[in-house]
């Protein structure tokens, strides 16, 4: 796969670089959960059956981050994540588009005339709750009327699990309240942060439970506060471990910024400056104070206990 970075308004040296017959998936896509993928490989499916470059549009920094418009906890998958996700789905050609405050006030006949027809988009497939243009004017009934006999438009239903639809601020919302196993149900895999080891408090030591204090590389959605069953690749190397994401409330008080710390099971090499891919598999407890250390460290043995076990006993 290969990303090409645009920006309004589309230069003429952008289009001869970017602009091909194609079948492009239209979306934010943060998440890449179960429904954007049932959107994301219709348009791929597609481009294979009419013999097109398959392609997916979607848009950088996060219209929220942008315009301060409501709440914004952060990216459930960014943008490098992203990538890696839809190249190993198999998309041809990533579009990144650069979201400004110009692009914003963009109507949404601009926006087809101006990006989708001048890329040559033959079908434009989208979610059913797709919006686009100013405001988020035009709708995928809008779309199709404005791509009216130059580009096809497909509209992707929405995809149900247990009766509720799966969508990105119901998996932000599980995140949040410690609900991983739901999370990760909508996801159809792991809910991932990653970042770098960098040197902590080493107060992991003392206690017997060295960590791997992890900065994450962008801005993720954070979990809840608490401890978590995950699994580690560390370079070629893939770990099992208990990681804690919280304020340390034990020793500190008054902390707001959650950290993150993982101690691997049955590994003590050096790791500092490496990077990290953890996936969270299950939510183990939430955070809490201990009355003193010596609580805390009954405490941890138990987590580890119970996270080694469900890591190996295929329940993980």
């Amino acid at each position: 796969m290969i990303t090409i970075s645009l920006r309004s308004p589309l230069s003429q040296d952008m289009l001869e670089a970017a602009a091909k017959p194609q079948v492009m998936a239209i979306g934010q896509f943060d998440g890449i959960h179960l429904g954007h993928a049932s959107v994301i490989r219709t348009a791929i499916e597609l481009a294979q059956e009419q013999g097109l470059q398959s392609s997916v549009m979607t848009f950088h920094p996060h219209p929220k981050e942008v315009m301060g418009r409501g709440e914004y906890e952060g990216y459930l998958t960014p943008l490098a994540m992203k990538e890696r996700i839809l190249a190993d789905m198999g998309v041809d050609v990533l579009y990144l588009v650069e979201f400004s405050d110009a692009f914003s006030h963009m109507t949404p006949a601009e926006f087809v005339e101006m990006f989708l027809l001048q890329l040559q988009v033959r079908t434009a497939v989208v979610g059913f709750d797709f919006r686009f243009g100013h405001l988020g004017e035009g709708d995928e009934a809008r779309l199709r009327e404005l791509g009216s006999g130059r580009m096809h438009v497909i509209t992707v239903p929405p995809l149900e699990m247990d009766g509720e639809k799966v969508s990105s601020s119901r998996i932000r919302a599980s995140l949040l309240r410690g609900e991983l196993e739901q999370a990760n149900r909508w996801f159809g895999r792991p809910y991932t942060l990653r970042g770098t080891v960098v040197d902590g408090e080493k107060r992991g030591r003392t206690i017997g439970f060295p960590t791997a204090n992890i900065t994450l590389e962008d801005r993720f959605v954070v979990p809840a506060k608490g401890v978590y069953a995950v699994k580690v690749q560390a370079g070629d190397r893939k770990l099992l471990g208990v990681m804690n994401a919280g304020v340390k409330p034990t020793f500190h008080d008054g902390e707001m910024k959650p950290s993150f710390e993982v101690h691997l099971f049955d590994f003590s090499e050096q790791i500092y400056g490496e990077m990290l891919t953890v996936e969270l598999i299950r939510f183990i407890r939430s955070e809490r104070k201990f009355g003193s250390v010596d609580e805390l460290i009954v405490q941890i043995r138990e987590d580890a206990k119970e996270a080694k076990t469900l890591l190996t006993s295929g329940r993980g």
